[in-house]
């Protein structure tokens, strides 16, 4: 019993840090701004978006190695910048909309993750099976009473009775 509960807690946790690590990323301002989305959006594009978001995480930190990109944005609003997927940027007084930029740390990360799961998984299921099957009788025919041993007992019981 011990057993079962710390591999359905292992399960739980894996889960939870799948569903963390697939979630977009969170941008300066996005909660309080209006176009946080309050619903998750399962249709198969929006599982595609989080797939692609996935294995393309974009990032509102500055790089130095990386230059900025201006967006074309109408009005110089925070909320209008982030409703285009851009990242808001504040010099002295003036707000600039820029793109976001690619983040190799995050991305290296998730992989990093994901294929040390799949690791895991591939290395932990076969001992699993066997474990589980070892002590089926079904499966294990020494795990069986045979014959024998089942008439012998039966015979030993009938001599105790007498």
């Amino acid at each position: 019993i011990g057993t079962h509960r710390a591999w359905v807690v292992m399960v739980l946790v894996l889960l939870c840090s799948i569903h963390s690590l697939l979630a977009a990323p969170v941008q300066q301002g996005l909660e309080q701004s209006e176009a946080a989305p309050n619903k998750l959006n399962m249709t198969v594009k929006g599982v595609f978006e989080s797939l692609l978001n996935f294995f393309r995480p974009m990032t509102c930190r500055l790089s130095n190695e990386r230059p900025l990109i201006p967006c074309q944005v109408e009005s110089l609003n925070a909320s209008e910048c982030l409703k285009n997927h851009c990242c808001p940027m504040k010099i002295g007084q003036d707000l600039q909309c820029h793109m976001p930029v690619k983040d190799d740390v995050q991305l290296a990360i998730r992989l990093i993750l994901l294929t040390g799961g799949g690791f895991l998984i591939l290395g932990l299921l076969p001992i699993c099976c066997c474990a589980i099957l070892q002590r089926s009788p079904c499966i294990n025919p020494l795990q069986r009473i045979s014959k024998k041993v089942r008439q012998m007992a039966q015979e030993r019981r009938e001599r105790r009775e007498q």
